[in-house]
């Protein structure tokens, strides 16, 4: 590891985008100045939120101080995801193959598609009657 003092990574999901700042500490998670739990309440967006620090064994060994904006909590989730597995490749090599190898580096491209005109929705199209 190097000799800075914290780690600084943006990561991206849909609309969201989350800056991650990561430094050794305690393990304590801050997301817009609220508690990892207060901020997800839901059990899935908190397991998708520390699946990079699982991967690399690192539960516990760096605490993260978090801003994130645009898009719903399932985005947010995702944006966290990404920004703390980047700012995590940063502090060491083995850990970017694992992170790698996991799939957590690469950004999720998946946003929702543009409605089109005579459609309800992206492709949902109006019941045909033939008479």
């Amino acid at each position: 590891m190097t000799d800075r003092r914290y780690f600084f990574a943006i990561g991206r999901r849909k609309t969201a985008a989350a800056k991650v700042q990561l430094s050794e500490g305690t393990g304590q998670i801050i997301v817009n100045g609220r508690l990892l739990t207060e901020a997800f309440p839901r059990l899935t967006d908190q397991n998708t939120i520390l699946e990079p620090l699982r991967v690399t064994d690192t539960l516990g060994r760096y605490s993260i101080m978090a801003k994130v904006s645009g898009g719903g909590t399932s985005g947010w989730a995702g944006a966290l995801a990404h920004g703390i597995a980047r700012a995590l490749a940063q502090t060491s090599e083995d850990l970017r193959v694992a992170l790698r190898h996991a799939g957590l580096l690469t950004r999720d491209a998946r946003v929702k598609e543009r409605k089109k005109y005579g459609l309800k929705r992206a492709r949902k199209a109006p019941q045909y009657t033939k008479r």
